[in-house]
């Protein structure tokens, strides 16, 4: 953030006003259905690259809606500003420091002086406290995104804990996390705390003391606070210190003896209540960033005691679907936040990068130095020991400076170079992100790590000239090296990919993608990451020409075949129910009667764009 750039905004309504100064904000007068209406009205929207929505009027709620906030790259710079280069600054001063001088920290003058603005500020006054009330959830206009969701949810929700003390009270570290929260009723919703996260440690560690943990859940406030949210930072580290850090500014905080926390002032939107111990109630289905529904288990639940709110709340949502989304942007920019910290935390490791088509966890990719033999896995350790990053299925290793965000050109430098037989790991039996449904039970699967190292070893093959194996109904190439076959229904035939790994005419192809749909596989690097990395789990799903025992270890003679097809456990694919579309056809004009473009939202962004788009 350059000492000329004007600070990110201040909380949700500054942010309004500079997205409308910048044509990036469309208000709707006419009345919308929170209920599945105002979800296919924002995806059409985002698959258009359109704007953020201010719903003014929403059914059976008096507060204001808005979505969209953060669905292109404009709008999130807008929010956050371009505070990369302040966290290089940081990471370059603390590689720099040692051993301190007067003269290194008289350099660093400018830097220290943007950190000592660091931390909170405590208000006698806030916005977020004009009025406190008895609960009623639903008053709030909380959206329902997809027909089968189990109710409608916060999904926005900036949800703040603290560890309790010997005493049992909060005054420990404090965590600030985003966890979707289904409505049951005027006074409870469920949490979605799930495995790795902050809030869900807390309430771990006290309900095994058998106590109850308060938690206060914030909509709205500075955008700054909900990037520290999403952030991966590690555990204990507190997201509020972030949140100063990106606003440039201490974060204004207001203590009232009716909350068990300090509020965050600027905050639309503040629920105070506790999640008790013991008690689980089942929370879902939802459509969630996979692409898919997330089914129906049992979680934890909020119990909201107390409502703060401004007196004219503006209640943010979001939507959730098949990539690109709203959290695919913020996403990337978290990544290229915290990219200066990767080699500062993790030294052999040059970059790194997560796929948000995949959902972020499903597929990485990194840059490693690999001065000695196998130097490439003890990055690979690190990578998935490190907070967040332990949750990545499928993780790409080569010692190349090869831009990452190129998937294709990775993926052929990797192929040309993987020596399958001695470069392929697989570890089973071990934690899977709870949204992942690939492996054998919830939270529970597989990891695989794949290194390219060193000069290439192979000539990659750019063209299938045929014959069809038999039982393939079509094939392409995605890549060089990268042959995407169209199978049987898995239901029908689960042994196809097996039997493919066998088959001569595939010899010279190292990797073989089974899909269930060849032409949309291969339309784009969007659609082949998420057809791919969504629908397999490595010790499941891969198969080669032979495999043997080697050292102890299982050996797999190329080509690879991801068997990439939708199985019958796998939950179903997100589309929009006919009668909500039909709505949103019919009433299109109502919404915008200026005119505005409308994507197709059961595409979403993973297909090319139309011509003119």
């Amino acid at each position: 953030m350059s000492a000329s750039a004007p600070l990110p905004p201040a909380d949700l309504r500054e942010f309004l006003a500079r997205l409308a100064a910048a044509g990036e904000l469309v208000e709707i007068d006419a009345e919308v259905d929170p209920r599945l209406e105002v979800a296919e009205i924002h995806r059409r929207v985002i698959a258009a690259g359109g704007p953020a929505l201010l719903f003014r009027r929403v059914k059976g709620s008096p507060f204001r809606l808005v979505t969209n906030l953060f669905g292109n790259a404009r709008r999130v710079e807008i929010a956050f500003g371009r505070p990369r280069e302040l966290v290089a600054e940081l990471v370059r001063f603390a590689q720099e420091l040692p051993p301190p001088t007067l003269a290194k920290f008289w350099r660093a003058r400018g830097l220290l002086a943007r950190l000592a603005r660091v931390g909170m500020r405590r208000e006698r006054r806030a916005p977020v406290a004009e009025v406190v009330e008895a609960t009623d959830l639903e008053a709030l206009p909380l959206t329902q995104s997809w027909a089968r969701d189990g109710g409608c949810f916060a999904t926005l929700p900036l949800v703040y804990t603290e560890a309790l003390d010997a005493a049992g009270k909060p005054g420990g570290p404090g965590n600030l996390g985003i966890y979707r929260m289904q409505r049951y009723d005027a006074r409870s919703t469920g949490m979605h705390w799930q495995i790795g996260k902050g809030g869900g440690f807390h309430h771990h560690a006290a309900e095994a003391r058998g106590l109850d943990l308060p938690v206060t859940v914030f909509l709205g406030g500075p955008p700054a606070a909900l990037a520290a949210a999403l952030a991966p930072l590690p555990e204990n580290v507190p997201e509020l210190l972030l949140a100063s850090l990106l606003l440039g500014r201490r974060l204004p905080q207001h203590r009232d003896p009716r909350a068990p926390h300090a509020l965050l002032a600027d905050a639309e939107v503040a629920l105070v209540g506790r999640v008790p111990a013991g008690v689980r109630r089942p929370e879902g289905p939802f459509g969630d960033h996979y692409g898919y529904y997330s089914l129906q288990h049992d979680f934890p639940v909020f119990e909201v005691e107390r409502v703060f709110r401004r007196r004219d709340a503006i209640v943010p949502a979001t939507v959730v679907g098949k990539p690109r989304q709203e959290d695919f942007f913020l996403g990337d920019f978290l990544q290229e936040l915290l990219s200066p910290l990767f080699p500062l935390a993790m030294p052999s490791v040059v970059d790194l990068w997560s796929y948000g088509e995949t959902g972020y966890h499903a597929l990485a990719a990194a840059v490693v130095r690999d001065r000695y033999k196998r130097e490439a896995m003890v990055s690979a350790f690190r990578i998935l020991g490190e907070g967040q990053l332990a949750l990545t299925k499928f993780l790409l290793l080569t010692d190349a400076p090869i831009d990452l965000r190129d998937w294709k050109a990775l993926l052929t430098h990797v192929l040309a170079r993987a020596r399958f037989e001695t470069d392929l790991f697989v570890f089973p039996n071990l934690s899977m992100d709870t949204l992942d449904y690939a492996g054998a039970k919830l939270n529970q699967g597989s990891k695989g790590v794949l290194l390219g190292l060193g000069p290439p070893i192979r000539t990659l093959p750019a063209e299938f000239r045929g014959p069809l194996p038999a039982g393939a109904r079509a094939a392409a190439p995605f890549s060089p090296g990268c042959l995407v076959v169209e199978g049987p229904q898995h239901a029908a035939d689960r042994d196809f990919a097996a039997r493919l790994a066998r088959d001569p005419a595939l010899a010279g192809w190292p990797l073989v993608v089974v899909s269930d749909d060849v032409a949309r596989a291969t339309a784009s690097s969007a659609n082949f990451l998420w057809m791919t990395f969504t629908r397999f789990d490595p010790a499941r799903d891969l198969f080669a020409a032979a495999e043997s025992i080697v050292e102890r270890q299982l050996v797999r003679t190329p080509p690879l075949v991801i068997d990439a097809r939708m199985k019958e456990h796998l939950p179903d694919e997100l589309f929009c129910d006919a009668a909500t579309r039909a709505t949103v056809d019919r009433r299109w004009g109502e919404y915008f009667p200026d005119g505005m473009a409308a994507g197709d939202s059961d595409r979403g962004h993973l297909d090319p764009p139309r011509r003119g788009s």
